[in-house]
């Protein structure tokens, strides 16, 4: 058997205490800011720009994560070459856990009131009971509890 705990075995240094961020493309401030805050209850985190919403817009999902919205001309900034995906077509699925089944319905529907397109109903699936929308860009958001089955 190879030893695997050998001196060539590369060892990730320790992560800072910074939380995660995970960046996402918007075409208009005001409305993501107004979906993140209203729509999934989200608090905003920075300095208030001219237009009264903070810049960078950052919200906290939760202690060890932020969720960064960058307007579509300056995420061609940040991210070179890559193009940003068209609407419609997502590269990942994020997703809130919470507690129960009916805080998956609470915060799907709190969503569907702010202007999200519903993906999927929150149903029972076969890893959680769950539900799927998209926010006002198109990026997808599942909700999903644990279905205690």
């Amino acid at each position: 058997m190879p030893d695997l705990a050998g001196p060539t075995v590369w060892r990730r240094p320790p992560m800072t205490s910074a939380p995660v961020i995970v960046s996402l493309p918007i075409s208009d401030r005001a409305t993501s800011y107004r979906f993140y805050r209203n729509g999934l209850g989200l608090d905003a985190v920075g300095e208030l720009a001219a237009d009264g919403i903070p810049e960078p817009l950052q919200f906290v999902v939760n202690d060890g994560l932020r969720l960064m919205l960058i307007p579509t001309g300056g995420f061609g900034w940040v991210i070179g070459r890559h193009e940003v995906a068209p609407r419609g077509q997502s590269e990942c699925l994020l997703n809130l856990g919470v507690a129960a089944p009916t805080e998956v319905d609470a915060l799907v529907e709190r969503a569907r009131a702010a202007g999200a397109e519903i993906i999927t109903e929150t149903a029972d699936q076969p890893w959680a009971y769950a539900g799927v929308f998209a926010d006002p860009d198109g990026h997808l958001w599942m909700v999903s509890a644990d279905s205690g089955s």
